[in-house]
């Protein structure tokens, strides 16, 4: 009898102990293998590119690779000293997506450049980014790459920049400093409207600042998404804040606050590690400034 009450005793303190352990943890997105993830590829995109679908030497439309393919092994696991790494060679344009659907969760990870470059971005800066909240196919973007989303851009000098991709839309505190024509993030500035033809037609803000480190260092980035809210931070610096997100159906608005996440291919080497994420109930209390 005494060794059963002792036995009902020990799960009791265990059931205790596992009530008590935070519903908040971090989990990872990227286990050294591709698992969790899914690939679209859509064209060796030329210098000549110019929105359109891109033809043969017939004038025949060529279809994209599309869904389920790895051409080039563009995407790829690599070892870094005896650590799995997450490749995108950048070679042809794509994405590598989650399978999963995330809304209201705090998302980081570590991005390094390689040393490769590709046509058209030979002599451009080294480009990726990661699109959250995305909805639906693939190839509904400029470039026929990607899915209807929010860009958190990851590009030499200025990581953290933000592009509606497709017809996405947001509000973002920013102004154009003097002497430049980019709209640039600044938290005291007045509201804008992104990706509204009504409203300047602007699609592009770049971050408040530069705080990438050298090409051979790892950044850390994080993403915070709360409601139609979302932060993008580097290095610890928070260089972008927006708010209402959305995107346009038609003459309409609709919220764009959940779905996929995905990393660009975009005519670089990037290698990306320790992607972590988790659930929130709420915006941290200190980043609520930032929206005020």
């Amino acid at each position: 009898m005494n060794k059963h009450l002792n036995l009902i005793g020990i799960l009791l303190g265990l059931c205790t102990l596992t009530s008590f352990q935070p519903k908040d943890e971090w989990r990872t997105l990227f286990d050294g293998t591709l698992n969790g993830w899914e690939t679209y590829q859509s064209y060796r995109h030329t210098t000549s590119y110019n929105g359109q679908v891109p033809k043969d030497q017939s004038g025949k439309p060529i279809a994209p690779i599309g869904y389920g393919r790895n051409e080039a092994n563009v995407f790829s696991v690599v070892r870094q000293e005896g650590v799995p790494v997450l490749r995108i060679s950048g070679e042809i344009y794509g994405c590598l997506f989650t399978k999963e659907e995330f809304q209201n969760y705090h998302l980081k990870l570590k991005v390094k450049w390689g040393t490769k470059k590709w046509v058209p971005r030979l002599h451009e800066p080294m480009d990726s980014g990661i699109l959250y909240h995305s909805q639906g196919e693939c190839g509904v973007d400029y470039f026929r790459s990607w899915m209807l989303s929010q860009e958190f851009q990851v590009i030499e000098r200025s990581h953290g920049d933000f592009w509606c991709i497709a017809n996405s839309q947001a509000s973002i505190r920013a102004a154009m400093p003097q002497g430049k024509d980019t709209l640039v993030y600044n938290r005291r500035a007045p509201e804008l409207r992104m990706g509204s033809v009504k409203e300047g037609n602007h699609h592009f803000c770049q971050a408040s600042g530069n705080y990438e480190r050298s090409m051979n260092e790892w950044n850390e980035l994080e993403l915070i998404c709360f409601g139609d809210k979302s932060l993008h931070i580097v290095n610890g610096q928070v260089v972008m804040a927006l708010s209402k997100s959305s995107y346009s159906d038609g003459e309409i608005s609709k919220p764009l606050v959940k779905g996929k996440i995905q990393l660009q291919s975009e005519a670089a080497e990037v290698f990306y590690k320790d992607i972590m994420i988790k659930n929130i109930d709420k915006l941290p209390a200190a980043y609520a400034s930032y929206f005020e």
